[in-house]
């Protein structure tokens, strides 16, 4: 069964610019390379949400598991880690469109 892993966080201030290049020439590659599919982001313009959602879609758990307890996730979540704040994410059965 399909799960998506819903990611959400905050943009450190005046980190918008570095943070937009690490995402599109580093972040998103290296996750589908890890076997993330379906990668969306969503930019919360107004109201009280984190700035940044964002989800993934993998084909199991077992496989979102491996991917989440590799060497490369943790590098990935050090390096994001650098730009933003307040970093969450979970796991929910996938399902079409938007979930939180």
């Amino acid at each position: 069964m399909p799960v998506k892993i819903l990611m959400t966080w905050n943009i450190l201030p005046n980190r918008e610019a570095e943070y937009s290049e690490f995402v599109v020439n580093e972040f998103i590659p290296r996750l589908n390379r890890l076997g993330l599919a379906d990668l969306e982001f969503w930019y919360t313009r107004f109201g009280e949400r984190p700035q940044i959602q964002a989800s993934g879609v993998c084909p199991s758990v077992d496989q979102l598991n491996l991917i989440m307890n590799s060497e490369e996730w943790d590098s990935l979540q050090d390096l994001l880690s650098g730009y933003v704040s307040e970093y969450q994410h979970k796991m929910v059965k996938a399902s079409r469109g938007f979930q939180f």
